[in-house]
């Protein structure tokens, strides 16, 4: 007899991510796992590996999660109102349901929203992050939402006005050194105006600007003696060279956030394209149309020798915009906890031993 009842609709899961065949060996190589961040749905993943030597995908919820540092055993997150400290509370050998590693926030410093961006630690220890509501670097402070450290000489005063979108921070010997933004713009949300060529890298340490005429630059890192960035208005990853130049190394398939480097490799971040005036009419729209691609959403790891993309992972479903991604090094499956569930009260841990329940 025949159901008259209409069949109920399989849930499509909210995320699905796919990587490519050899991607996992590649992070088995490296000795390494990611984290990376979505502040579009306020999610931190961390991609890792089992014992199977599958892909291991984990995820948790923060809001307007973007910024990350990392060196394996502490993790800084910058999210919408807040500076989050996570500590891995596993000691050496030790596995918690599989994982060798598990982040707990510790410590979250209250800032209000200042759309902090990228953030790095010193070698020194000093937390430094781009305040990009303000337009400078900053770094924590006791009673006050920020102490601030340094403003591109082209801003004329402290203001909470976005005037020229500063974004990306780079560490050079352990010391803040470069930063990008969309624009030098000095009067309110200005940056917008210059978004197809207006982009700019400065040098903390002389004030000058020492590049420019980029297309929304982001996420500059220092390696192997090169300054490499994204140059996400026309979905180039490459480098500046001694004179001041963008040289472009490979083009991505997405608008560009979020880049980790370690050996002769780089981990780039993807976003789909968003459908709004401040991300339309960039150069990567009209490259894209003629590579007859769309924009994808996920990571793209790049051999810096070759420029090659050798491996990849993409995500489809609800995440279509990525912020940063670093890499975890000597990692092999990392976890976090989160406030969404009891987890986080149940474990305890005093120095002596762990998970004290």
């Amino acid at each position: 007899m025949t159901d008259p009842r209409p069949t109920p609709p399989v849930a499509e899961p909210w995320v699905e991510v796919t990587a490519s065949r050899y991607f996992s060996s590649w992070l088995a190589d490296q000795n390494i796992s990611l984290a990376f961040t979505t502040y579009q749905v306020g999610k931190l993943f961390f991609l890792g590996r089992g014992a199977d030597g599958a892909l291991s995908v984990f995820e948790r919820t923060f809001n307007r999660c973007m910024g990350l540092w990392g060196d394996g055993q502490t993790l800084w997150m910058s999210s919408l109102y807040q500076l989050w400290r996570f500590e891995n509370v596993l000691r050496p050998g030790q596995l918690h349901n599989g994982f060798d590693r598990l982040y707990v926030p510790r410590v979250g410093h209250t800032t209000g929203d200042l759309d902090a961006h990228d953030i790095a630690v010193e070698a020194d220890g000093r937390v430094v992050f781009v305040n990009t509501r303000f337009g400078c670097l900053a770094t924590l402070h006791d009673r006050d939402s920020f102490t601030p450290l340094w403003r591109p000489p082209f801003l004329s005063k402290l203001a909470p006005e976005d005037r020229c979108h500063l974004n990306g921070l780079a560490l050079v010997d352990g010391k803040a050194r470069f930063v990008t933004a969309v624009s030098a713009s000095d009067v309110v949300d200005g940056w917008r105006d210059r978004r197809r060529d207006g982009g700019c890298v400065l040098d903390v340490q002389s004030n000058e600007i020492v590049a420019s005429g980029l297309s929304m630059p982001h996420s500059p890192r220092f390696h192997a003696g090169k300054l490499w960035l994204l140059n996400s208005g026309t979905g180039h990853f490459g480098s500046i060279t001694p004179g001041g130049a963008f040289e472009p190394l490979t083009f991505c398939p997405g608008y560009l956030r979020g880049l980790a480097l370690v050996g002769d490799f780089a981990v780039v971040g993807l976003s789909e394209a968003r459908h709004e005036k401040t991300f339309g009419g960039l150069a990567l729209d009209e490259a894209l149309a003629s590579k007859g691609v769309v924009p994808r959403c996920g990571l793209c790891v790049i051999d810096l020798r070759s420029g090659d993309i050798v491996e990849w992972v993409r995500l489809q479903g609800t995440v279509r915009e990525l912020y940063d991604v670093v890499v975890l090094p000597g990692v092999m499956r990392p976890m976090a906890f989160g406030f969404k569930s009891d987890e986080i009260q149940r474990v305890l841990t005093i120095p002596d031993e762990r998970f004290v329940c």
